[in-house]
């Protein structure tokens, strides 16, 4: 997915070799300068790639296992921070409804605070997220099936190799579709915030 999201980090390097308890694989990205700020549209380029393995496993497997976990939990923190801190919700508009989590080692008490907002703008929140990512799942879906063909090219060459670093997967991605990537158009933003203007 990250190859085609203009706003992702670059793939350089993936592997099915396991490492230690939880992960049976990992896909590492490396961001091409320090980021402190970062855009609607660059978020959502993120949650699609969070979602890539398990709609990856939906299209091709007919089925899920719980190896989505982390990717599941921080694409769902990603859309509630989006929506409840960001302003990035028309519904919501520009409110921050909560703060930041902070630091672990603080009192339980001044760590979760009070909210102070109500169980309608509650359900709201909770409804926007779900939006946010039943969207990006579309979104997803029809780029995997439209590059399926991609796809099985890649998950062969990690059976037989166990490792893609970036120049193998350079030559893959030229082979497959040498004319869909970063020109890729980005993803259109569902939800366009309303200017004021």
């Amino acid at each position: 997915m990250a190859e085609f999201r203009p706003n992702a980090d670059r793939v350089s390097k993936i592997s099915i070799i396991p490492r230690g308890v939880a992960a049976l694989g990992y896909t590492q990205q490396t961001p091409t300068e320090d980021r402190y700020l970062l855009r609607r549209s660059e978020l959502l380029d993120r949650l699609d790639v969070l979602l890539g393995g398990r709609v990856a496993e939906e299209i091709v497997f007919s089925d899920v296992s719980t190896g989505a976990q982390n990717d599941l939990q921080r694409a769902t923190e990603m859309a509630r921070q989006m929506v409840a801190q960001f302003g990035m919700s028309e519904t919501l508009g520009l409110a921050a409804f909560e703060q930041p989590a902070r630091a672990q080692y603080l009192d339980e008490s001044m760590r979760q605070g009070s909210k102070d907002y109500s169980e309608r703008t509650a359900q709201t929140i909770d409804e926007e997220v779900g939006k946010l990512l039943e969207e990006s799942h579309m979104r997803v879906k029809r780029t995997l099936v439209e590059h399926r063909g991609t796809l099985n090219a890649l998950a062969q060459l990690l059976l037989q190799t166990e490792v893609v670093d970036r120049a193998a997967l350079d030559a893959l991605l030229a082979e497959s579709t040498p004319s869909a990537m970063k020109s890729v158009a980005p993803v259109p933003d569902p939800l366009p915030l309303s200017s004021a203007s």
